[in-house]
């Protein structure tokens, strides 16, 4: 198999280990900067080039796509995928995922639980919408953030509305949900690849944050998920398009609710803690894609 990784940087971890996985299967692949990726687009055909030669004859994509790019990343993934390649997550279903609120829109639409979230654009109907959504403290979250960034946690009413007036003002794009005590700032991060939960993870917010993301400065430790909890996982990512995906829940009162399915995940602080080859689960799974 001929194999490309979309990525700025071929030295971060998890583009390495994809690398190490695919060539000690017998892969050739090779690393591309979707910014140095240009394409013609006609009738005629489909053309990429990449630093001033053609991109031909790839057999699959691996995209490892980050957030600041995602209109041109995907636009190269979808390219490719025009050219023939295979991919584990398609261009469209990356879009699905990075959107808060339409990620959120989708799995609720396919039954899956989450906390409840509101959105509104209007001033005038601030109070309305937080009704809605019931009494703080509540978890306000930038439609398009990432590692736990743009999210802010509100523990009055006052806070809540000062907080989406500001926001309205920036002209971002955010929603609202209830805040789970129970969790005790903690969360699960399940690795899907297919029809498999292949790796686990507990994450604990450090003392005085409520965000548990490793780059936030959270501790993460190995964990058995329950069987509901693994088809939950496996469910959200094939609700969104996602052959692989990183997804993220909670553990509640009524059961599992799912906070964000990230189709890029991070494989260094999931395989440090589970100890399991994570991208040599990946690369097997894309081998045996077809057209």
């Amino acid at each position: 198999m001929k194999l490309a990784i979309l990525s700025r940087n071929s030295k971060l971890y998890s583009t390495r280990r994809l690398i190490e996985a695919a060539r000690a299967r017998g892969h050739v692949v090779r690393v591309l900067d979707p910014l140095r990726c240009y394409m013609r687009i006609a009738p005629d055909g489909f053309a990429m080039h990449y630093k001033g030669r053609p991109l031909t004859g790839v057999d699959a994509v691996i995209p490892r796509i980050g957030a600041s790019i995602t209109r041109y990343g995907t636009a190269v993934l979808r390219q490719f995928e025009m050219m023939g390649a295979r991919t584990p997550n398609p261009s469209d279903a990356i879009l699905r995922a990075r959107d808060k609120l339409r990620a959120h829109q989708v799995l609720a639409a396919k039954g899956i639980d989450m906390p409840v979230t509101v959105f509104g654009d209007n001033p005038d109907d601030t109070d309305d919408l937080l009704s809605m959504l019931g009494p703080p403290p509540h978890v306000v979250k930038l439609s398009e953030g990432t590692q736990g960034r743009g999210v802010i946690l509100t523990e009055k009413l006052s806070a809540s509305r000062g907080t989406v007036e500001a926001l309205r003002g920036l002209y971002a794009n955010f929603l609202v949900q209830e805040f789970i005590a129970e969790a005790q700032g903690a969360d699960l991060r399940c690795l899907v690849v297919g029809d498999q939960v292949v790796a686990t993870m507990r994450r604990q917010a450090p003392e005085g944050d409520f965000r548990s993301n490793l780059h936030a400065g959270g501790s993460a430790e190995p964990v058995v998920c329950s069987r509901a909890e693994q088809q939950v996982a496996v469910r959200s990512a094939k609700a969104l398009g996602l052959g692989i995906a990183g997804v993220d829940m909670i553990r509640s009162a009524r059961g599992p609710l799912v906070l964000e399915v990230n189709s890029t995940p991070g494989l260094e602080g999931i395989e440090a803690v589970s100890g399991g080859d994570v991208a040599g689960r990946m690369i097997d799974y894309v081998a045996g894609l077809r057209r």
